[in-house]
């Protein structure tokens, strides 16, 4: 399960970052068909439809990276699998679910999309137009990797539509890049910002990593200074955790530690907090706990609020999360697997599961959590719930520790708890569900 608190405060194996609720441990292949039965029912009214892709090529694989990725593939392999993503979109097209909506927004992630070619890309996206067209579509993500861009792949992007690009960055020293298995250096971060802000995104958001493989107080000073000198529109901060299916908790168990060798959480959150302050200080806006806006930019994140507040998210490739009609749903996690169930003209779908009316409300609590505030009225006028009621204890413990300040409309976290919202969250999972594994 989730790390929870500060007797814990070295950073041990297990997942820490909270993404969904109920715990993905729960989710199991014998609810498949609930996944099945949702795709054919209509979309609830007004509820919005996005996609998401899931590309899982990289170069190298991240000591710390626990997604499905796959490197060292061909050209005809690649080929191969964006064809069976277009395959797998068309089964979905022949269900009920989409009930002729369009996409809100769509969000290409990994993995590395950017590390298509310009010809792969190009033409994977234009198949996928074709058949869900984006051209009302307010937020159009894709992930990069800066050591996979050049300047005809970025202007490539750019007239297919894309809105915003999140550049992994997470750090700009090169001796931490590598010591975390990083593929890129600071000088192809360099180039690659030329690139980007020649095509004028509409949005550009740099990924770091408080607590990274090395990383020092001094230099992640440096790290936040100079994401601020190149102005993005957001900077989006992650601490460092060790899910169990890296590299790094790999050899922790070899060598039996029950500690990784990063910095512990206590100096995690401090090195959020100072990003944070000298980020507001240049003009930016924290607006989540991992995010600040540059007040100027005029930007939003449509995929985060739609998804936040129960939209309906059809994903697409292998290993992917998705939502449909109230039921959480995750496609084969094994690339053969995948390829097999779709040219057999099946739906990959691995394992699924169906939340009642209180775990989708506790589920929009918990997420909306990281915003920093929220709205009570918002859950009365959805579930009927009087949030303040219902957990009671729970926010009773939290104002009693400093945690919630109580405003007119609003219940707002302090910075501190801001910063450890992900410790903080499981304490409103349901009884049954505090102890299990997150995922």
């Amino acid at each position: 399960m989730a790390e929870t608190t500060d007797q814990q405060a070295g950073t041990r194996a297990g997942n820490y970052f909270i993404s969904n609720y109920p715990p993905y441990s729960l989710w199991k292949p014998e609810f498949v068909r609930n996944a099945l039965e949702a795709l054919d029912r209509p979309p609830r009214a007004g509820n919005p439809l996005g996609l998401y892709v899931h590309i899982p090529f990289c170069r190298k694989r991240c000591h710390f990276c626990y997604f499905k990725v796959y490197t060292r593939r061909n050209s005809r392999e690649i080929r191969e699998y964006l064809d069976a993503v277009i395959s797998e979109l068309d089964i979905y097209l022949q269900h009920k679910f989409v009930g002729g909506r369009k996409l809100q927004f769509v969000y290409l992630g990994g993995g590395t999309p950017s590390a298509l070619s310009t010809d792969q890309f190009s033409g994977f996206v234009t198949e996928l137009k074709e058949r869900l067209p984006w051209d009302v579509s307010q937020e159009i993500t894709m992930e990069c990797e800066p050591g996979t861009l050049s300047a005809k792949k970025v202007e490539v992007m750019r007239k297919h539509d894309i809105t915003r690009l999140s550049l992994g960055v997470e750090n700009f020293d090169d001796g931490i890049l590598a010591t975390n298995g990083r593929a890129h250096g600071a000088g192809e971060i360099h180039r690659a910002w030329s690139w980007i802000q020649e095509q004028r995104f509409p949005q550009v958001n740099i990924d770091l990593i408080a607590g990274m493989l090395g990383e020092t107080e001094d230099n992640w000073q440096r790290c936040v200074a100079k994401a601020i000198t190149m102005r993005p529109e957001s900077v989006t901060i992650y601490q460092m955790e060790i899910p169990f299916n890296t590299t790094i908790f790999r050899q922790m168990k070899e060598e039996g530690k029950l500690t990784a060798p990063v910095a512990d959480w206590p100096t995690k959150r401090r090195w959020v907090d100072h990003a944070f302050k000298e980020l507001e200080k240049a003009g930016y806006e924290v607006v989540s706990s991992y995010t600040a806006v540059r007040r100027d930019a005029g930007v939003s994140f449509v995929y985060r609020d739609a998804l936040w507040k129960g939209a309906d998210l059809l994903s697409i490739g292998v290993s992917s999360f998705g939502h449909i009609n109230g039921t959480h749903l995750q496609n084969e996690q094994n690339i053969e697997q995948y390829l097999a169930r779709v040219e057999a003209g099946e739906l990959p779908i691995y394992r699924a599961f169906s939340p009642n009316r209180k775990e989708l409300m506790i589920r929009e609590l918990i997420l909306q959590f990281k915003l920093g505030h929220i709205r009570p009225a918002y859950f009365e006028g959805k579930f009927g719930v009087d949030i303040e009621g219902e957990f009671a204890d729970q926010f009773g413990e939290l104002k009693q520790n400093g945690h919630l300040l109580a405003g007119d409309e609003e219940l707002v976290l302090s910075r501190d708890a801001l910063l450890q919202v992900d410790s903080l969250l499981p304490a409103f999972f349901l009884p049954q569900h505090q102890q299990a594994r997150y995922a």
